[in-house]
Formats: structure tokens, sequence, C-alpha cells
């Protein structure tokens, strides 16, 4: 069969995107989403993503992670899922789609996406490190000289260690300014760094808010693949308003026979 596709990328986040508005695509068969993904063999990303019709508002999102599982929310994977549904015509400067923690409101402006992450109210204080989920789990953990830090090594030790098989992503941050930090990111699923995570990111703000780190709600984040912007709003311990606003950009088409 031949799938047509679509590529985008979000600060280095890539995905395959496909639409599946007619439901052709075979949602159950992981070994065809784990092959699109794969680098050698396939197409090659981080995940891939579906834009199915959803009554009652503009899309669907259903993402899959590059190990062929459907997975929890995908920060710069909506991003790109919104620049590809302006791409297709389905929308224009704004959205509400679904997806698997709901309903999602987004902008889009060239090629700058502002999507509308969900309410934050309960962040874990651990020893060392924060634990909070902005869609999907994600452990956040200060470190030095994050640029020499063995990401992968590490990221697997805490994924596993701390987490289990279920596990979380893991976040490692490093201050820059007042308002701005490093961040490198292992995701689970992708068994790896990645060069950004959006729901990761997103954490990070919050974490860094939490606990007095930042005083600022407009916070910058640099990752891997780019820099990123999240802003808050915050109230009795709840973190509501939350927006991630950063590039997300078509990078080619083609058709790939499975």
């Amino acid at each position: 069969m031949t799938h047509t596709f679509y590529k985008f990328q979000g600060t280095g986040n890539d995905f395959v995107m496909i639409d599946n508005r007619q439901g052709e695509f075979d949602k159950n068969n992981t070994k065809l989403v784990a092959f699109l993904c794969d680098r050698k063999f396939g197409i090659g990303a981080d995940g891939l993503i579906l834009l199915e019709n959803e009554e009652g508002v503009d899309f669907k999102m259903v993402y899959f992670n590059s190990d062929g599982n459907e997975s929890s929310m995908c920060g710069n994977g909506g991003r790109c899922l919104v620049a590809f549904a302006e791409h297709l015509g389905v929308i224009k400067e704004s959205t509400t789609f679904n997806a698997v923690d709901g309903l999602h409101f987004a902008t889009i402006k060239e090629d700058i996406v502002s999507l509308q992450m969900k309410d934050v109210n309960e962040v874990k204080l651990k020893p060392n490190a924060t634990f909070l989920d902005t869609g999907s789990p994600h452990h956040v953990q200060l470190v030095e000289n994050i640029e020499n830090l063995k990401v992968k090594e590490e990221g697997a030790k805490l994924r596993y260690g701390l987490y289990g098989e279920k596990g979380s992503n893991i976040n490692f941050v490093e201050p820059i300014t007042d308002a701005s930090f490093k961040v490198r990111t292992y995701e689970r699923g992708v068994e790896d760094e990645t060069l950004s995570c959006g729901t990761g990111v997103t954490a990070v703000a919050i974490a860094m808010h939490k606990t007095g780190k930042t005083k600022a709600n407009t916070i910058q984040i640099e990752a891997e693949g780019g820099k990123l912007e999240i802003k808050f709003d915050v109230s009795d311990n709840i973190y509501s308003n939350v927006f991630l606003t950063g590039p997300a950009k078509f990078v080619f088409k083609g058709e790939i026979n499975v």
C-alpha cells in the first residue's frame, strides 16, 4: 500500500504527518508506525501523527511514539499538527482540536504556532527534582555543565530506575538568566535524547517557577533544537492559560510503499 506523508519539525522535534480524515491508516499496526519512524529503513521521525475528523472541533490529533505505540500528549507534535492543518487548508489563523489529554486552542502566524497546554494543578516536589504532568509525565532536575551531560545514559537510569516500565520523560535543566533556562530531554518511547520536547519545556518552566528558581511567568527555553517560549498564569497553586510558542515548519512531502 502507498502512503502519502508529510514531514514537519518543531525546534528539531520531527514528525511524520498523515492525513487520516478518510480513516484508511491502520492505527493498530505498531510495526508499521515503528517502520515509518525508523531513520534507517523508513522515513525517520521522533513520532507519527494522524490528523483525523472529529465532530465539534476542527480535527483530532492521534500521536504515536517512534516505537509504534500510541502515547500521551506531545507539545511540539501538537504545534506541528496545527501547521499541518493550516498547510492542508483545514484551518486558517486559529483552531480548536482534540488530543489524548483533551481540547487544545492554538494560533498560527507564518511558521510560529502558539499552543495552549493543559492546566497543571499538581507539582510534586522530590528531594532533588520535581515531577509534574503537562499532558505527559515529566521529571525535572537541575544540573551543572549540561553541555557535557550524557543525557541518554543518565536519562535512561532515571526513566527506568525511578519510574519503572511505564516510565517518565526526564528533563535536565541549567539556568541561563532569571527567566531563561537551557534544557535537554530524554523521551520515553523514543528512548533517547530528542532535540526538543514541548511538554518537557512546559514542565521545566512551571517547575522552575514552582520551586522559586524564577519569578517570571514568561520563560524562554533553549532546547538543543532551538528556542521556545512558555507563558502561564498562576493562582491558588494552579497553572492555567499555559501557552507553548515556537516555530513549526514543513520539511517535505512524499510517498512510501509498505
